[in-house]
Parts: C-alpha cells; structure tokens; sequence
C-alpha cells in the first residue's frame, strides 16, 4: 500500500484538538476551510501576539499515524486530529521532507511543506509526560522536534480519508525543516 491520507479533522475554534471529519477542502492560499487557522496571515494566538502581519506558514498541519502508534506503545492514547493536525498521513516520512517540498493530497490538493511544528505546553495539560516524546535532543545535542510539519497550500480541493499522497521533492540540495 502506498502513501495515504489516513484521517482529516477541522475546528471553527481555537481547541487544542480537532474533531475528525469526513472530508476537509483545502483553499489556495488560506488553509482548510472553516478552521480556526485558516487565513493569509497568521492565526495561531502566540504568533497574532507577536505580529497578525506576518504570513501564515501554519495553514495545513500534517502528523504521521506512525507517529501516534509510536506514543500508544508507550502508553500514550493519543487519536488522529487530538494533537491538532488537519491531515494524519500514513507511509510519508513527513519530518524528513525538505522545506519546499509539495504533498499531492489527493487529485487536486497540493500543500508546500514550511517547516516543523513547534509544539507548546498545552500538550502536556492533554496528556502529562507527552511534550518530552515531542520534543527531545539529539545525539549532537541539538533540539528534534516530532510533532509534525505545517504546509501551506498551493492548490485547493477536496481531501479524505483513503486518498494518495505523492510527495514530489523539490529540485536544488535537501533543506531541513525547521520550526515555523
């Protein structure tokens, strides 16, 4: 089996997770549709804080169902959509994509990786313990980040459950992500 979209989930609000949906449609430029952080500029509360000018990198993020399996045997239950993401893929080593690399999410969809997920404490209020499985050091000491990758959209369209996902890298040396 390929590479898939294995669940999608929006929130009108600003909740920590998001309710899985049957399907979500992505907007060019905007994010998902009716989400709490879809727009041109920013949305996330700490970021609007800082600057609302700034661009939204953030419109569509991503986590590896991998991922969560990975947090269940250790003991965390952690569902598709309860960390926040809008898409929950299964077969793409999201954290390795490159910056700029373009996710073909279904026949229409087209979302350009931005950079990591930086995640915040209130992953520790859902579930304690899980912020040091999101968030670690590596063996050079530098900081490794797992909690998914965030996108922007290039081309809207309609996104669900069972659909492929084609990672297409972009041409030029690999950039690592890093947290937007």
């Amino acid at each position: 089996m390929g590479a898939v979209v294995e669940s999608v989930s929006s929130s009108a609000g600003h909740t920590f997770g998001k309710p899985a949906r049957e399907g979500i449609r992505l907007l060019a430029g905007l994010g998902v549709e009716g989400d709490a952080h879809m727009g041109v500029t920013v949305k996330h509360r700490s970021r609007v804080a800082v600057d609302p000018t700034r661009p939204n990198l953030r419109q569509v993020h991503l986590i590896h169902a991998e991922l969560l399996e990975e947090l269940a045997a250790d003991g965390f239950a952690v569902a598709a959509g309860e960390l926040g993401e809008n898409v929950t893929t299964r077969g793409v080593d999201l954290l390795g994509s490159g910056r700029g690399t373009v996710l073909c999410l279904g026949p229409q969809a087209r979302v350009e990786v931005t950079g990591l997920r930086n995640p915040c404490a209130q992953i520790d209020a859902f579930s304690p313990g899980l912020m040091k499985r999101l968030v670690g050091r590596g063996p050079d000491g530098g900081i490794v980040r797992r909690a998914g990758i965030m996108g922007v959209v290039l081309r809207g369209g309609w996104v669900e459950p069972g659909m492929a996902v084609e990672v297409v890298v972009p041409e030029g040396p690999h950039v690592p992500l890093d947290r937007v």
